[in-house]
């Protein structure tokens, strides 16, 4: 069964996760793997967007596997978003500073809108 699901929303892929706990660590693994293929799939947009809408609790190797994923986007030139983040889990971005590393928004609206702002003249 898959542990992710995803659509294109205005040209960007947004992925969206099926598990309120992600605790269990071979679901962990197969999400990595997933998130893996959908950030290798995101390449040809280099835009993506997860949305943890739903997500109560995840464990510290999920965090790993989300690390993981952004130097990998970070190497094939994806730009990585998160959005609609439970306050159970932006505690532990927080705790963990990833909250400085990740580029968070309130909803996936908002975190899809704000790759079409440009800046300065040609923006």
């Amino acid at each position: 069964m898959s542990s992710l699901k995803s659509q294109e929303v205005e040209e960007v892929l947004v992925v969206y996760f099926t598990d309120a706990k992600i605790l269990d660590e071979a679901r962990i693994a197969l999400i990595g793997k997933e998130l893996m293929d959908m950030a290798a799939s995101a390449a040809t947009s280099k835009k993506m967007v997860l949305n943890f809408q739903g997500v109560q609790f995840m464990s510290s190797a999920m965090i790993g596997k989300l690390v993981l994923l952004n130097k990998k986007c970070k190497t094939d030139g994806v730009v990585l978003k998160f959005c609609a983040i439970s306050p159970n889990v932006l505690e532990v971005f927080k705790i963990t500073r990833l909250n400085k590393v990740f580029e968070i928004f309130a909803d996936e609206d908002k975190a899809v809108k704000s790759f079409k702002k440009g800046g300065g003249w040609f923006g």
